[in-house]
């Protein structure tokens, strides 16, 4: 039996902001993926972490709370946000091993239902490494998507230039046939 298709707007983010996408606005409603199992399922399968990990309540919870942690770090102030992100880091480490291939890493977890929360936060622990500016919410009026902006000079305003973008431009381009 196929997965459920991912109904939100906006896929394939890393995996922290993927996180963070798990609430959309659909025509001025908050939509949430993560209010039940059912979408939990959807989003371990979406992210390749099904096989892994179990779509239950004790996952559910962790990941609702890494979720709140990983907003307020992109919302709000570094110390405000660090202690809730912490939190959900203490649940896991990186085990540094060597394998037949060579120096490898892993994520270790002492509950197993940490894990998509884990690497979730662990994962924005890397973008902001790699390039916090990077890190954008949706200009788009009432969008509360977020994407990492991968565009060569780094003006990505839009989650989507199908949607969000393509309502801005209209939008301006309705505003200016109105002056005339």
């Amino acid at each position: 039996m196929a997965a459920p298709r991912d109904p939100r707007p906006l896929t394939g983010e890393p995996l922290a902001l993927d996180l963070l996408n798990t609430r959309w606005n659909r025509e001025g409603v908050t939509q949430d993926l993560l209010d039940g199992t059912e979408g939990l399922a959807v989003w371990l399968a979406s992210n390749g972490l099904a096989g892994d990990h179990a779509a239950d309540a004790e996952v559910l919870a962790h990941l609702r709370e890494a979720r709140e942690a990983l907003g307020a770090a992109v919302h709000g102030t570094p110390a405000e946000a660090a202690p809730l992100v912490d939190a959900v880091l203490a649940h896991g480490r990186i085990r540094a091993r060597l394998t037949a291939d060579g120096p490898a890493e892993e994520p270790e977890f002492a509950d197993p239902s940490w894990g998509p929360a884990w690497l979730a936060a662990r994962n924005y622990l890397d973008l902001i490494t790699r390039a916090p500016e990077r890190i954008r919410t949706c200009a788009g009026g009432s969008c509360i998507l977020h994407f990492f902006d991968t565009s060569r000079n780094g003006t990505r305003r839009w989650c989507s230039m199908a949607a969000c973008g393509n309502r801005a431009k209209a939008s301006r381009h309705y505003a200016r046939s109105k002056e005339n």
